[in-house]
């Protein structure tokens, strides 16, 4: 049974920076900056053994305190911590997801450049989109994939997968899940007209792929305006 906010408050109160409640909230007050959680949207979610801490719905990211939080029993998916009269992102589903194929953090962001670059990949019927681009320098900044050490090279081809948006965030779970089967070594996945998800093993690696894909998918909206080739 969900417990109300007040009565599990020693999950999300810490003086540790590191804990996961206040490294939520750093972390959307930067991204907030960046202009990937303007307006409420996006968010970031953090697995720390079998809790789940879940920024909410409707908030603005870079107000947000580690009392807004929500806090997810991982095995049995019932809310330990749920805060009145707020609601828990949609972006839930997708954030178990990446925790079920073994992510320690996920990050769902609403970057202009995420958005343009699922634009300028043309949607083929019968064939999945997917965003392909190689040598260049920041690929390194990308893991190789489940099972894979080290992260890929500057030779290598970088591909993220395209999935077609829906109305309701939670509808798009299913073909999420699709995507990361088809594409295992991704470590990411674009939504058409919406933003990406980006996990990793552990909160530094979700952030430094998640800034590393921005700065590729920026880098790919202002090659093509030059006619300049993804991949090489």
């Amino acid at each position: 049974m969900a417990e109300q906010a007040g009565q599990n408050d020693h999950l999300i109160i810490s003086h540790d920076s590191q804990h996961p409640a206040n490294l939520i909230c750093e972390l959307c007050r930067k991204f907030y900056t960046l202009g990937w959680v303007t307006g409420t949207g996006g968010g970031t979610s953090i697995r720390k053994d079998d809790h789940i801490f879940l920024a909410p719905s409707g908030v603005q990211k870079e107000l947000m305190q580690p009392t807004d939080l929500f806090v997810l029993d991982y095995p049995t998916r019932n809310y330990l911590r749920k805060p009145q009269q707020l609601k828990p992102s949609a972006c839930t589903p997708l954030f178990l997801a990446a925790f079920d194929r073994g992510a320690g953090c996920c990050i769902h962001s609403h970057s202009q450049w995420a958005v343009l670059v699922t634009l300028l990949v043309e949607r083929d019927l019968g064939k999945d989109a997917c965003f392909e681009i190689s040598n260049i320098e920041q690929i390194k900044g990308i893991g190789k994939g489940r099972g894979k050490a080290g992260n890929l090279g500057y030779f290598d081809t970088l591909r993220i997968p395209i999935i077609e948006n829906t109305a309701h965030e939670e509808d798009l779970t299913e073909s999420l899940e699709a995507a990361m089967e088809k594409y295992p070594d991704a470590f990411a996945i674009l939504v058409r007209r919406h933003g990406v998800y980006v996990w990793g093993d552990n909160v530094h690696k979700a952030k430094t792929q998640a800034e590393s894909l921005d700065y590729i998918f920026q880098l790919a909206v202002e090659m093509h305006k030059l006619g300049l080739p993804w991949k090489v």
